[in-house]
């Protein structure tokens, strides 16, 4: 067997590298599914997380990603990548709630409206953390806009 640290071979009953003093048969920590350095991830958070000043702002859940994906997306693949997914999910979400106001005459729209803004709400942070802990997230309901 060799050390996964240094490649030196060794016995099948080491517990350490005689070379370099490593722990052997530990299993190796699982790569992220994104790579990427803290600042790159924290930025590509943020494209999600930007979302939410829709709750405060009309538009904001489309205008915040869209902000921080134009300032970031030619820095890191990344932040490319995760700001059009958000942007694309805001667009989707926004068309979705106008067709539920539109059903609002026929009584299905209020309880679309409820379901659609806690879907928005609840996949928005999930996105982020998984983003953050370097997932890579994909919404479901999305049309693809931007590709």
């Amino acid at each position: 067997m060799t050390c996964s640290n240094c490649g030196t071979l060794f016995d099948s009953g080491a517990r350490f590298c005689p070379s370099c003093g490593a722990a052997l048969g530990a299993p190796a920590a699982a790569a992220p599914l994104v790579a990427g350095w803290q600042g790159e991830r924290t930025a590509a958070m943020l494209c999600h997380l930007s979302a939410l000043a829709g709750m405060l702002v009309p538009f904001g859940n489309i205008l915040g990603p869209l902000i921080v994906w134009l300032v970031k997306r030619d820095e890191s693949p990344l932040v490319d990548r995760e700001g059009k997914e958000s942007l694309n999910f805001q667009i989707s979400m926004s068309i979705y709630m106008v067709i539920s106001a539109l059903l609002i005459l026929l009584l299905v729209g209020i309880p679309m409206l409820v379901v659609f803004g806690l879907l928005d709400l609840i996949l928005t942070v999930v996105a982020a953390v998984k983003t953050s802990n370097g997932e890579a997230y994909r919404y479901p309901l999305t049309i693809r806009f931007l590709r």
